[in-house]
């Protein structure tokens, strides 16, 4: 029944207005101002819109179709004779027009795994409108993956008002001759009762700008949605009487059906985002339930919804931040395969691995999932995690300048990230602010100044830099402030590292240091020859170290 008409669903937008109101029409700016009470009176137009609306948003098939003026259209115009009344709740025409509905609407649908990108509820059931708001059909706004409890919280609809358009005109058959019925528009205010499963859109001030720089997400809280209602329409042998435009249709010859004056769709500055004192309640107990989750794909997603409400959520960016950041660390281990016995030196194994690998060929850290291979791969790649943490580093430094083991983490990925300048930058503030009783902070902060210091030679080849010699020192001062072995090691090992960067190298020094950074090495919990050696293949040190006969006690297994 449904091939007596052709429904346009494949992107599921409105067309444009038609044609221009007619004269004596009630202009839009009159029943579209924003912020006008809703009416006190219900209409059947407003009734059926409010009907239709919801029966969207609870899954109601039947109730849908029996209000959708494409699914009644099928009906009578494939009939040889006027409907009397609805054809029963089995009828499979229902769920052909749910389905037609549906189709439509999976293009809001996120349908990516998005990664560490992710936002809550994810893949399959986040509403994202990437385009902007005035090009989806208005059931785009109520869909049952946000009404239904679960997986939804609901949604609310409220009339606001309504008004008489010019009839809508149209041909129940090919060929046969132009009727016209009623029609109105109607408002109505969708709310969305919950900022953890609402529709996400981008900043509307971002709308207009390219592809490549629209990176502000928001949480839609509220909007005004405009219906058009067709009313007097059992005179024409349809089942009801009144119906609701949804999806555009086209007839055989390519015709509106029907033509009409307005189309239905978001209200332009109607919306309305959630705000981080909207339901900070809401925003606690997710943080709360995220701990229960068992993979780290939804606790992120979860941590980035969180995000997008409250930018500012100390708590969330902390969680967030840590979480990447070890995760990072970690992955360094997936690559060298080195088997480290003691988690204190696993992490400082796999830094040391970044800070050099950054240096070499960089391609981990440097190319997202996304531009792997012509679809990319299945799970975030160490640029993925880099990437996603370093902006939220930043915002938690700025609001936690206190927290300074998250501004260390952050001067190590500018150096991961290549910014040597901004690395150096942000380890010495960090120096600043330590008190002078804290000497075993300050040695590790040293340390990482050395290797942002390093790392700022190694990009630019400038060996006659004064940098070098500055992180020389800097190893030095943790070296005599430190009683701990992991940090005694660090700071020989990274003394011996940036020796063989001078341009006038010292190779018996840079013996010295290594040779004393493998003593301290081997004391350590989880250490081993294999894992030591590993130490000395870097890009940086290999070369010397093997062309030296000096380096050879270094290589061996006693």
């Amino acid at each position: 029944m449904l091939a007596a008409v052709a429904v346009s669903v494949a992107t599921g937008l409105w067309w444009p207005p038609l044609f221009a109101p007619a004269s004596g029409a009630a202009p839009a700016a009159e029943y579209i101002k924003k912020g006008r009470r809703p009416a006190a009176k219900t209409t059947p137009v407003i009734a059926a819109a409010k009907q239709y609306a919801e029966a969207i948003a609870s899954g109601d098939r039947v109730g849908f179709g029996r209000l959708d003026f494409g699914c009644q259209f099928a009906l009578v115009s494939a009939a040889a004779a006027p409907f009397k009344d609805f054809p029963p709740g089995s009828d499979p025409i229902y769920g052909q027009c749910w389905t037609t509905l549906v189709q439509a609407q999976d293009t809001a649908v996120e349908q990516r795994d998005e990664g560490v990108n992710a936002i809550w509820p994810g893949k399959g059931f986040l509403v994202f409108y990437r385009n902007q708001l005035t090009s989806y059909a208005p059931s785009f706004y109520v869909m049952a993956r946000m009404g239904l409890s679960p997986p939804g919280t609901g949604i609310r609809v409220e009339p606001v008002d309504s008004a008489p358009i010019p009839a809508a005109s149209f041909r129940m058959r090919s060929g046969a001759p132009l009727v016209s019925v009623p029609a109105s528009v109607v408002r109505l205010r969708v709310t969305y009762k919950d900022p953890i499963t609402s529709p996400v859109t981008y900043a509307p001030e971002e709308y207009n700008l390219t592809a490549t720089v629209t990176t502000t997400t928001q949480a839609l809280k509220a909007v005004t949605v405009k219906w058009v209602v067709l009313s007097g329409l059992r005179k024409l042998g349809f089942p009801g009487d009144t119906a609701v435009l949804n999806l555009p249709m086209a007839g055989r010859e390519g015709e509106a059906v029907p033509s009409v004056t307005e189309t239905g769709g978001y209200i332009p500055g109607s919306g309305e985002w959630w705000k981080p004192t909207d339901a900070p309640e809401v925003l606690s107990a997710a943080l709360q339930r995220m701990a229960h989750y068992a993979e780290q794909r939804d606790r992120i997603a979860l941590l980035n919804r969180v995000l997008i409400v409250d930018p500012g959520q100390v708590a969330a960016l902390t969680i967030l931040t840590g979480g990447l950041y070890h995760t990072l660390v970690s992955a360094g281990a997936a690559v060298h395969r080195v088997p480290i016995g003691d988690t204190a030196l696993a992490d400082r194994f796999n830094e040391l691995y970044w800070n050099a690998y950054a240096q070499e060929s960089r391609i981990d850290i440097s190319y997202p999932r996304s531009m792997i291979g012509k679809d990319g791969i299945a799970t975030p790649t160490p640029a993925d995690y880099l990437y996603r943490m370093l902006p939220a580093m930043e915002r938690l430094a700025r609001l936690q300048p206190d927290d300074l083991e998250s501004r260390i983490r952050l001067g190590n990925a500018y150096r991961w990230n290549n910014d040597p300048q901004a690395a150096i930058a942000t380890h010495e503030a960090v120096l600043k602010d330590i008190p002078p009783e804290r000497a075993a902070l300050k040695a590790r902060v040293l340390l990482e100044l050395a290797w942002s210091r390093i790392a700022k030679v190694a990009w630019s080849r400038m060996l006659d830099d004064p940098t070098l010699v500055q992180a020389n020192k800097a190893a030095e001062e943790a070296f005599t402030l430190t009683d701990r072995p992991l940090d005694k090691f660090t700071a020989t090992y990274t003394m011996a590292y940036a020796q063989a960067y001078m341009p006038n190298r010292d190779n018996h020094a840079m013996l010295e240091k290594l040779t004393e950074a493998r003593r301290w090495y081997l004391q350590l919990a989880g250490a081993s020859v294999d894992s030591w050696l590993f130490l000395l293949q870097n890009d940086t040190l290999k070369g010397v170290v093997e062309a030296d006969p000096a380096f050879k006690p270094l290589l061996t297994a006693s």
